[in-house]
């Protein structure tokens, strides 16, 4: 990006220059107004759009991990809980019971998180890497009609990829109490 200065010389240049029509001329103003206030882009990287600093530790994810990796494999291992937590995703995405509370958030942010949580909770060897439960759905303004509308995406998620009814109950089971975390109502 070019430094405010020498932004503004380019700007005085290019308006002093009698070639120019009047219509073609620059706003400074609105120039100068943008470069103070720059539009939220994605990182080019990652896709996923900044969020204030946090702490990350494994304790953001709401719950501690299964004590071996005999979940995991009932879920897939590490490929087997990304595509759970994608279709999860896009499941909710088009529910419109829940649709809503999705329309401006970083959904590419939320796949990854939400891919870390799973696999970290599922013992599947991942670490989690975002927000604590109670940041991340801060001002949300969740009640348990969304929380409800969620956890059935993410059981017909999972009969979709034939987990076992007994693995299901037991994540859910591990994910239950996060909702004292997510609730605002």
């Amino acid at each position: 990006m070019m430094p405010m200065n020498e932004l503004l010389l380019v700007l005085a240049l290019i308006q002093s220059s009698s070639e120019l029509e009047p219509s073609t001329l620059v706003d400074e103003a609105a120039v100068v107004a943008e470069l103070e206030m720059p539009e939220e882009r994605p990182d080019p990287v990652t896709g996923e759009f900044a969020v204030d600093p946090y702490v990350q530790t494994n304790e953001n994810a709401g719950a501690k991990p299964f004590a071996s990796s005999s979940m995991a494999y009932q879920f897939g291992s590490k490929s087997g809980i990304r595509k759970l937590t994608d279709r999860l995703v896009d499941i909710s995405l088009i529910d419109p019971r829940i649709s809503d509370i999705f329309k401006g958030q970083d959904t590419v942010r939320l796949r990854r998180t939400l891919f870390e949580q799973f696999c970290y909770i599922l013992a599947a060897g991942c670490d989690y890497t975002g927000r604590d439960m109670r940041t991340a759905h801060a001002d949300m303004g969740l009640e348990r009609d969304d929380l409800n509308a969620l956890v059935e995406n993410l059981q017909t998620a999972m009969q979709e990829h034939h987990i076992p009814f007994a693995a299901q109950n037991r994540f859910l089971a591990k994910l239950a109490p996060m909702d004292r975390g997510v609730l605002q109502k």
